[in-house]
């Protein structure tokens, strides 16, 4: 055998040797990106709540957002990513600038438990705040929410790690939409009645039924993101507070009115009021002025007072 053939026949060796490597690596690579279906025991509670809802009683943007993340948590949309490829952390955001993570780690889940447990608590925030927001306000909310509780994460990734000294804060990563829940909780504590709330079997003053659902869930779940629970409730006490509702407002007096179903817009009707005046009657046919919007408001914002 000839020094030339030996060098051919190696040649072709460690060329059939990389291609095999490359192979397995794209073959690899490819599955990880497959979702395959999970039809565990959280898929099967999700389908018994959706079932004892109605999924015709859900509000259109509701329903989108639960059959979506669904969808994709099973893999009947398999986009070209795996779950974990955009999970959200400070390092990747400040560092590494992949941006597209400020939204997609939102609707990936963990698993079916987890996407249950989150798609649950939406069916009931969103049928209270889709119906009073009306869809199209609800839907620039959720957009705004996930947008502003993902940069409120990294900022507090990043001043965790600056203030304590370590680095280890930026490389936490996270992912699933309870921080935009727990965000739409303060929404809906603030336009409830009543002046306490049941939080997993306690009752707490209104004003702490959202700090007191960090804690728990904290406690039950140790693993819970518990700064991406934080900085839920801080875009949503900004939302009530102010500042952030007043940017939406904007966006939506930007955005061209659509026609949507009627019951599905906001509707501004009290229960107890008479049809054009402006005025509530007690059970003795007395009349009472009715509150303006502004009293209302401010009636609310004094249960956020500390």
């Amino acid at each position: 055998m000839t020094d030339l053939s030996i060098v051919f026949s190696h040649y072709h060796y460690i060329h059939a040797l990389f291609r095999k490597i490359y192979t397995d690596y794209d073959s690899k690579l490819k599955m990880a990106r497959e979702r395959r279906p999970v039809v565990g025991m959280g898929m099967l509670l999700l389908a018994h709540k959706l079932y004892n809802v109605g999924m015709d009683t859900l509000p259109p943007v509701t329903l989108l957002a639960i059959v979506g993340q669904t969808l994709l948590f099973l893999g009947i949309i398999n986009p070209p990513w795996d779950r974990y490829d955009v999970c959200l952390s400070g390092e990747s955001i400040l560092y590494y600038k992949d941006y597209r993570r400020l939204i997609l780690s939102a609707i990936e889940h963990a698993d079916d438990i987890h996407l249950y447990y989150n798609m649950a608590s939406l069916i009931l925030k969103g049928q209270s705040l889709e119906r009073r927001f009306g869809s199209l306000k609800f839907f620039i909310l959720l957009v705004i929410f996930t947008l502003a509780t993902s940069l409120t994460y990294v900022g507090l990734a990043w001043v965790a790690a600056e203030a304590l000294d370590t680095y280890s804060y930026m490389r936490q990563c996270a992912i699933g939409f309870s921080g935009v829940l727990f965000a739409l909780k303060v929404l809906t504590t603030f336009f409830e009645s009543g002046a306490t709330h049941y939080v997993h079997g306690f009752v707490v003053p209104a004003k702490y039924a959202v700090w007191a659902e960090l804690i728990i869930i904290q406690i039950i779940v140790p693993k819970a993101s518990f700064v991406g629970h934080l900085s839920g409730i801080l875009v949503g006490l900004a939302y009530v507070l102010g500042p952030l509702k007043h940017i939406i407002d904007v966006i939506c007096g930007m955005v061209p009115v659509m026609e949507l179903p009627t019951a599905y817009r906001p509707s501004y009707t009290y229960t107890h009021s008479t049809v054009g005046s402006n005025s509530q009657q007690d059970g003795s046919g007395m009349s009472y002025p009715q509150p303006s919007a502004e009293e209302v408001r401010q009636r609310r914002l004094h249960r956020y007072q500390y």
